[in-house]
């Protein structure tokens, strides 16, 4: 069949996307890794970039666990016993023994009853939606919500009727939105980022569930809150339990995360209660309809939580604290503003296009790889250079990387 209309009209979106300047530049490839040594953290080739490395301060890998040899074990054993891929979706016998050792771990991780485990974060999240939300279901959510939440809940039909935005992280707001429930509503969710990875704040955790404790009973069945902590689970916190460690609540409902961040691994996960964890078993078409992370992939996430759920882990989650206290303070100390927390993620505020854009071309001369956050991914005036700080980091990394921000300002 011809394609000669549809790639005219698909060249054309793409023209537009350009005028607009939101087009996506190709992407990087990484091709090699270079160990740390000598005092400094590890580096990284680029296709393109010859032989020259590469500092990476845009990863979400906090604790620097994807190189870790544990990990890199772990996943051949299990992929020698029993394969590269389950070969079947959970419920047809694609369930192996490293499936199930990792949700029993990640339920405990997190003091829940139980867990069940995605391809990643963004399935988790669509997973949750689909399975609890219903006709009769009102969610209430922050309006900087990562994409994942807002695509959540549209897929899984919840009309505008039934939808509340609240101000970020302002519960005042919250609520409002929660008084002005409609009657005849039976469920409310409340939604939210653990942290916002746009920004690297976290969510008044304490305050948000006092709220929905306090209008529990006027709903059939009670208010849920859900937290999406992928940037927070094992990247801060004494003990790596993210934002209900931080913020002093542990009381939260449902727990979305992922082990593609801080863990260094791969997939996403659900943590709730058993009935909460079985309906979305049950109903959570990102969970019935694809494979599973493969066995190797999974005994990774066993290898990684066995590290940071314990002492060695917890120096490396004080490590990368220490890291961007020191970051966030020298670059406040170089005059650039920023948004206070305690977070791996430092948002350095240009508010300017332009000068984001040629800032982060000379940070990469200079072989910094660090992100430009831009309209329409962040509000016109919050134009940023996002760094994210890692365990792996030297302080001789820092220093280069703000004595390259004090050239370059």
């Amino acid at each position: 069949m011809p394609t000669d209309r549809i790639k005219a009209a698909l060249l054309s979106e793409l023209e537009e996307l350009e005028q607009r300047g939101v087009r996506k530049a190709p992407e990087r490839v990484v091709v090699g890794y270079l160990p740390a040594r000598e005092g400094r953290g590890p580096r990284f080739l680029l296709a393109g970039q010859g032989d020259k490395p590469f500092l990476k301060m845009n990863s979400n890998g906090y604790l620097g666990l994807a190189q870790d040899p544990r990990l890199i074990e772990a996943e051949d054993t299990a992929s020698r016993e029993l394969g590269v891929n389950p070969g079947a979706v959970r419920f047809i016998d694609g369930t192996t023994k490293y499936h199930q050792r990792l949700e029993e771990r990640l339920a405990a991780f997190h003091g829940c009853e139980a867990a069940k485990i995605f391809s990643c974060a963004y399935m988790a999240n669509l997973g949750v939606a689909i399975a609890l939300c219903n006709k009769s279901t009102y969610v209430i959510s922050d309006e900087l919500n990562h994409n994942s939440i807002v695509r959540a809940l549209r897929i899984a039909g919840v009309p505008g009727e039934n939808k509340g935005i609240f101000k970020h992280n302002d519960v005042a707001d919250l609520e409002r939105c929660l008084d002005a429930v409609p009657a005849g509503i039976q469920r409310v969710i409340v939604i939210f980022d653990g942290v916002f990875s746009m920004r690297g704040d976290y969510a008044p955790l304490r305050e948000i569930v006092a709220a929905c404790k306090m209008r529990h009973r006027r709903f059939r069945d009670g208010v849920l809150t859900i937290v999406d902590d992928s940037h927070g689970t094992a990247a801060y916190g004494p003990t790596g339990r993210g934002t209900p460690e931080v913020a002093g609540e542990s009381d939260v409902d449902v727990i979305t995360s992922t082990l593609g961040k801080a863990f260094g691994a791969e997939g996403g996960y659900v943590a709730g209660t058993a009935e909460i964890i079985e309906i979305v078993r049950q109903r959570a078409d990102t969970y019935i309809y694809t494979n599973p992370v493969s066995p190797g992939a999974a005994n990774a996430g066993l290898a990684s939580l066995a590290i940071v759920d314990s002492d060695e882990g917890r120096g490396k989650i004080a490590a990368v604290k220490a890291n961007a206290e020191y970051f966030r303070s020298g670059i406040e100390t170089l005059g650039f503003e920023t948004i206070p927390g305690v977070h791996p993620i430092v948002p350095v505020l240009i508010r300017d296009t332009a000068r984001v854009r040629a800032m982060v071309k000379a940070l990469f001369e200079h072989g910094i790889l660090a992100t430009g956050l831009t309209f329409p991914v962040v509000p016109v005036g919050d134009e940023t250079i996002r760094i994210q700080l890692s365990a792996a980091h030297t302080r001789a990394d820092l220093d280069y990387v703000l004595e390259t921000f004090g050239r370059i300002k």
